[in-house]
């Protein structure tokens, strides 16, 4: 747990003085890239702290100017901080409403422009996401959405959720899949303690929608992409 504290040290420390800064100044100007980029150079440096090491490799297959659609495997907690301060330019992320609710992150995260997502199942909130996200994009902001909507417990990949994939089709951004490992045993899911290792992010090629005639079919390929740049026994 002692990993878990310092880290926890570091970004609290680290993340008050930032708010009482950006946070007026993204209110007062409405240019919240300020607060963003302090946010991830807070989180590099508890990863420091922690003794946390992350290999990077495919960061050139990311289309320079174009607004992206980042899709990733989900093994750990520590994969959002993991993969979002490594994409190039600023990224809105897909996350659990509840995350909206807490004090200071949550304004900061909607400040941020992320787009919550419910799991409730209904048809007419999940339209709402995507509507959501299709303005994100529209502004030249990535999305960052972690496919299987859920982490796996033993690391092994879960079926995909369809509503980046409808988002993918009725906006036409590039998909770049990105692999994670590594952090699925750094942060196991349902546990706060972190053990230092090295965590591995593979950006692959874009998959482009306009390739594909079906939104099933544009899932194969993302699918078929995050996989190929993990271990073995993970892509089952």
């Amino acid at each position: 747990m002692i990993t878990s504290l310092l880290m926890l040290a570091t970004i609290v420390s680290l993340s008050l003085p930032a708010a009482i800064v950006f946070i007026p100044w993204a209110v007062l100007t409405g240019n919240a890239t300020p607060l963003y980029n302090a946010a991830q150079r807070i989180v590099r440096a508890s990863f420091t702290v922690g003794r946390i090491r992350v290999v990077t490799s495919g960061l050139e297959h990311v289309p320079a100017g174009t607004a992206c659609i980042f899709m990733a495997n989900h093994v750990s907690n520590l994969d959002p901080p993991t993969l979002i301060p490594r994409i190039p330019g600023r990224t809105s992320v897909f996350l659990k409403r509840s995350l909206m609710k807490i004090p200071v992150l949550g304004y900061g995260m909607k400040l941020g422009e992320f787009i919550p997502v419910d799991r409730d199942g209904r048809v007419d909130t999940a339209i709402q996401s995507v509507r959501a996200a299709e303005r994100v994009l529209q502004k030249g902001l990535h999305i960052t959405t972690f496919v299987e909507g859920t982490r796996s417990r033993d690391g092994r990949m879960l079926p995909f959720k369809k509503g980046p994939f409808y988002l993918a089709m009725e906006t036409g951004a590039p998909c770049i899949p990105v692999s994670i490992h590594g952090t699925e045993t750094m942060m196991a899911k349902g546990s706060l303690k972190i053990q230092p290792s090295t965590a591995y992010l593979t950006f692959h090629p874009p998959v482009f929608p306009r390739d594909y005639a079906a939104r099933d079919e544009l899932m194969k390929a993302v699918r078929t992409s995050i996989a190929s740049g993990l271990p073995e026994w993970m892509r089952t």
